[in-house]
């Protein structure tokens, strides 16, 4: 439900420079720090995001902000992630929503037999574009006919970089999948496409992690 790719905004939009925040010419980065970082998205990525749950681990909760769905009535997160267990679909660039619509049958389809899973589609947009909100959002809007769809897709202006860093997102080059329990902490994530060995891991952890309370 992105529809970034609205023609008249590309037009009078420059694209702004998707780039790896620790990569960016000329900032500095301590080499330890960015050495302990590297081992920790090792981790997450070796062991399927259950380095986040696993004992003593701190978890990684999604942080507190303030959106607006496609019906135009502004969300409070994570609490707006009403479901039980939650997967969010986090995409930052126009393209991803080819990727994030790979997603939405599968899990459509685990909420049909689970009431209390739910699924969100989240565009992060940069703090730069939030004057523009009301002409994107309605871009979108007029896109997506479907009002559980509207409903479901919450939009952020934001500045990505703490957003990514308070979620452990590295980079920006595929839509992120977080599943969160429902006090919004993340117990397994993927980039990229949905496909079957994803769908399996996260019905997988979705038996592993029952809901705290009956949906």
């Amino acid at each position: 439900m992105l529809n970034f790719e609205c023609q008249r905004l590309h037009e009078l939009t420059p694209v702004p420079p998707f780039v790896h925040f620790a990569r960016r010419r000329g900032t500095p980065v301590e080499p330890r720090s960015l050495s302990v970082w590297r081992r920790f998205l090792m981790l997450v990525f070796l062991t399927g995001g259950n380095a986040l749950t696993s004992p003593g681990a701190e978890p990684i909760v999604f942080p507190a902000l303030e959106g607006r769905d496609l019906e135009m009535k502004t969300r409070a997160l994570p609490g707006a992630f009403d479901g039980t267990r939650n997967l969010v679909l986090v995409a930052f660039q126009r393209w991803q929503q080819s990727e994030v619509d790979t997603w939405v049958e599968p899990a459509g389809r685990i909420a049909a037999r689970d009431p209390g899973f739910k699924f969100f589609e989240v565009p992060a947009l940069g703090a730069g574009y939030a004057w523009m909100r009301g002409f994107i959002d309605g871009g979108m809007r007029r896109g997506v006919p479907d009002p559980a769809a509207r409903a479901r897709t919450i939009t952020l202006y934001l500045d990505k970089v703490p957003f990514r860093r308070a979620l452990a997102i590295a980079d920006e080059t595929h839509v992120t999948a977080l599943l969160l329990d429902e006090r919004g902490r993340v117990i397994w994530r993927t980039t990229g496409p949905a496909d079957d060995p994803k769908i399996r891991e996260l019905e997988k952890a979705l038996r592993r992690q029952p809901p705290l309370s009956n949906p």
